[in-house]
């Protein structure tokens, strides 16, 4: 009532009815009802972070301490880092979370600006391995058995550790099955709900201060994010993702050619998966798949088809089809390996996305245009023909890129092969430079695009460089077309 009382008297000189409340008045109540439901978020999410919040604060305080101190000691002021370096700096000074942060705005670039884009690809997911003690404690908990009742043997040390979860190898004690255990870092659930809890916090009293901000969907897409990684954090939703994709490859009938590892569900829970080992080697590795594939153009275009078609076939897409996860394992199947990131596709664009599949591959710019007008949100008339031109630059871009080859060391045995080398930052530039096309020419694509072009270009790659006589859309083994029509329903996973 004072509210309305001070604006009204206020308004009273030019306003003829001042009994009623003025339009001032009405955004004032507003503002008001909104503030308490903001109290309200913040109050809720705070009591779900808990006191493992308020500890977490002081050792981010710390850590952001000495990242100052020593940006003070080693400042240049004649080239004084940019903001995008600084956040970056930042984001990996305070740990697991942030780096994970950095990670997805490097891989979202429909999302994010592209000069961050672009420096979270230095933002590197590889921490120092928990002690094996500490891992064997994790297993034997979340189990709940001695881990010396489930495996006969079992690697001290780590094929790989990052931020979230470390890996290592292992043989089971029942029928002497090689596996891999993936094992969640201790305190890393916690350490994840606090920060995540915090930066959801921040960003919507940012939507408060600032309401236009809200036409960014900020809070949302912070939403979306912390529900992603806290899904990080439960392998049992991986496991899940796994089961969907295997679900996939049975029903279209491709288990010939493609699979993805068998879950030890009795070994497995929230914080270890025990999955099959896959023996082969990385998709780019010219010369090892000649060793176990009879014809690597066809291995190539069998990763294609399978890939492609489950993007509308399934109910998530592989999303990190990066060369390490996709292996060419000994039978000369395609091994689809590492599913905590998958994207999902509206049905609603399916069409479009199909036409855009038939229209990057015959390189058709005025098709791919078009597709790209029917999947997103436009503002106004869009000049297709100038977009045409736009994306044919992008492209041109891709294909000028030359192939490069590295020697690679294999992490299980030490033999060292060469391989051709696709650069993820390159990657995500192209997909930055595409995006941005689209928004200078007035369309705003879905959020789950700048993930799905991503793949999308990491496979062009693998044609430009293992294949480069390929001509996908007129190769009748390149069957992704069929796979995914637009009468294709999606599969849902059982709640």
């Amino acid at each position: 009532m004072r509210i309305d009382r001070t604006v009204s008297a206020a308004q009273s000189r030019s306003v003829p009815n001042v009994g009623a409340p003025t339009f001032d008045a009405r955004d004032a109540l507003k503002r008001a009802d909104d503030a308490r439901v903001l109290v309200s978020e913040i109050t809720a999410i705070a009591a779900g972070a808990g006191a493992t919040g308020v500890a977490r604060t002081l050792n981010a305080v710390e850590s952001l301490t000495r990242l100052a101190l020593k940006n003070v000691q080693t400042l240049d002021v004649n080239d004084p880092p940019s903001p995008p370096k600084l956040v970056r700096q930042t984001f990996e000074a305070l740990g697991a979370t942030y780096v994970k942060l950095g990670q997805f705005i490097a891989s979202a670039p429909s999302v994010f600006p592209a000069e961050y884009v672009e420096e979270f690809q230095k933002c590197l997911d590889e921490t120092e391995p928990t002690e094996f003690a500490i891992i064997r404690r994790t297993i034997e908990k979340d189990l709940g058995k001695n881990i010396d009742d489930v495996f006969a043997s079992i690697d001290p040390v780590p094929i790989a550790s990052a931020s979230v979860a470390q890996v290592h190898r292992a043989t089971l004690l029942a029928g002497n099955k090689e596996v891999v255990v993936k094992v969640l870092k201790p305190g890393v659930e916690d350490t994840l709900q606090a920060d995540l809890s915090f930066v959801l916090i921040v960003s919507k009293v940012l939507q408060f201060l600032n309401p236009e901000l809200s036409r960014t969907s900020l809070v949302d897409i912070v939403g979306d994010i912390r529900e992603s990684m806290l899904e990080e954090t439960d392998f049992r939703k991986e496991s899940a993702n796994i089961d969907a994709f295997k679900r996939y490859l049975e029903d279209a009938g491709l288990n010939s050619i493609a699979k993805a590892p068998y879950v030890y569900k009795q070994f497995s829970n929230k914080r270890v998966m025990v999955m099959e080992y896959f023996k082969g080697v990385a998709l780019t590795d010219l010369e090892a798949i000649r060793g176990v594939s009879n014809d690597p153009e066809t291995t190539l275009i069998n990763a294609l088809n399978v890939w492609f078609g489950s993007v509308l076939a399934c109910e998530s897409f592989h999303a990190d089809v990066h060369a390490g996860n996709l292996i060419v394992c000994e039978d000369g199947k395609v091994g689809f390996i590492d599913f905590g990131i998958v994207g999902r596709i509206s049905p609603s664009i399916w069409g479009a996305v199909q036409a855009f599949f038939q229209s990057t591959a015959s390189r058709d710019y005025k098709r791919m245009a078009l597709a790209l007008v029917t999947m997103g949100a436009t503002e106004g008339e869009v000049d297709v023909e100038k977009f045409a031109k736009d994306l044919r630059a992008v492209y041109e871009a891709l294909d000028a890129i030359e192939p490069s080859v590295v020697m690679q060391e294999d992490a299980y045995d030490g033999t060292v092969n060469a391989a051709v080398s696709v650069d993820q930052q390159q990657v995500t530039q192209l997909a930055t430079d595409l995006i941005r096309a689209a928004e200078e020419n007035k369309i705003r694509l879905p959020k789950a695009f700048g993930i799905l072009i991503k793949q999308l270009i990491y496979f062009d790659r693998y044609v430009q460089l293992l294949a480069p006589d390929l001509e996908v859309i007129d190769d009748d083994r390149v069957a992704f077309v069929d796979a995914v029509a637009v009468d294709v329903k999606p599969r849902r996973i059982e709640p």
